[in-house]
């Protein structure tokens, strides 16, 4: 008996053993030399703010029994698992094993007070932590929202997504603000951990350097891809004085005004706005800047092609004026074809300037006196029927 309590007195002072003699009284002789045999069957000293691995061993309906492998079954309240959902709870079955948190080392009748909300939240903080130093990106669904911006909620640890870190309202007035807001409740966002204080109960996250980063890195993966002659869908995603910009899923690119079409474009704007599809031909791929260029029109075929078989000289056409010169206009027959209407060739009266007679957008019907296709140019006249002794090659460039 001496050597038993002997050997018991060896074991950590954190391990409590059971109560030997119990054991001897109940003839479990066997029992107790294996339990001193593996110290692996001793009970644990669990303490307040320990997180341990629990066997269910029963499931009630306001509380929950873990076997923990302390000297009693701990118990988890029913206002200690708030966040199990109720799916959650009822795929809870006896054996499952359940990560739990030790609000209190032992009540009053000798079991342990656990909690699920508080292991999740531990164990959430930690995860958090270890996104924050390697910078991952992470993914939350919004709970609700405030008058500064949103709350999300990660595994029982609450966070906060200013309204000037969300892409899509840091730039309009407040009631849109609120409006935007309200619709992000129950959407899923990449999100990044830009603060975090433990002790505080601080944690801030931010879309916009999500978006950042994940644009960013789809725009590596879709350089890596492209080939120079490939064509792509895009949707342009913003309009500038010389070109837009088109998204090519995950990246943008420029697409220059001389390339956004075969006919004289003045202004972006005139053709296209945010949000249009569009099919674009991949010009050139910078990868040292990350840029990229990018063609509308060269995913269509080039008009003059087919002017030689769809025009013929003295054929009367339809044009729209598109510029004036001191020498002529010139007058948009098709997309990418145009004509210029010498000042000789507006009509018997001698003219100082072509806008005495015509203006910009105006509609006119004219007769082709020259086509050289090779060259791109055709020549026009207002006079619709031919004199005897007109000659087909009047000079098209005044110079």
């Amino acid at each position: 008996m001496e050597e038993l309590n002997h050997a018991g007195n060896n074991t950590n002072e954190d391990i409590r053993q059971p109560d030997l003699n119990d054991l001897l009284d109940r003839g479990d002789q066997a029992l107790m030399e294996q339990i001193l045999r593996d110290p692996t069957h001793a009970y644990r000293n669990l303490k307040h703010g320990d997180t341990v691995d629990g066997q269910i061993m029963q499931i009630n309906r306001d509380e929950i029994l873990v076997d923990i492998g302390a000297k009693a079954e701990g118990v988890i309240p029913s206002r200690e698992m708030q966040t199990l959902s109720e799916e959650d709870r009822a795929a809870l079955k006896v054996g499952d094993t359940i990560l739990v948190f030790v609000v209190q080392s032992e009540d009053k009748e000798g079991r342990a007070i656990l909690s699920i909300d508080k292991a999740r939240q531990e164990k959430s903080w930690r995860a958090l932590q270890e996104c924050y130093e390697r910078g991952d990106i992470i993914y939350a669904r919004v709970k609700n929202y405030n008058k500064g911006g949103l709350l999300v909620d990660l595994d029982g640890v609450r966070g906060f997504v200013p309204a000037s870190q969300v892409s899509s309202i840091s730039r309009v007035s407040e009631t849109q603000k609120q409006s935007e807001m309200a619709r992000l409740v129950s959407v899923e966002l990449p999100l990044k951990v830009i603060e975090i204080n433990r002790n505080r109960n601080r944690l801030i996250l931010s879309e916009r350097q999500a978006l950042v980063e994940t644009r960013e890195s789809k725009k590596d993966e879709l350089l890596t891809s492209l080939r120079e002659g490939d064509v792509r869908d895009g949707v342009v995603s913003s309009v500038c004085d010389f070109g837009v910009f088109v998204d090519i899923g995950g990246a943008d690119g420029l697409v220059h005004l001389s390339e956004i079409s075969w006919s004289r474009v003045k202004h972006p704007g005139e053709v296209l706005k945010v949000g249009d599809k569009v099919k674009v031909a991949i010009l050139n791929i910078d990868h040292v800047r990350k840029r990229i260029a990018l063609s509308i029109k060269r995913t269509q075929s080039e008009p003059w092609t087919r002017v030689a078989e769809r025009y013929q000289l003295g054929q009367i056409v339809e044009g729209t004026i598109t510029q004036l010169a001191s020498f002529g206009a010139f007058a948009r027959i098709e997309d990418g074809v145009e004509g210029l209407i010498h000042i000789s060739e507006m009509g018997d009266e001698r003219i100082q300037h072509p806008r005495e007679v015509l203006s910009e957008g105006q509609v006119v019907q004219a007769r082709i006196i020259r086509i050289d296709p090779a060259r791109k140019r055709m020549g026009l006249s207002l006079r619709l029927h031919a004199e005897p002794t007109e000659s087909s090659e009047k000079e098209e460039n005044p110079d």
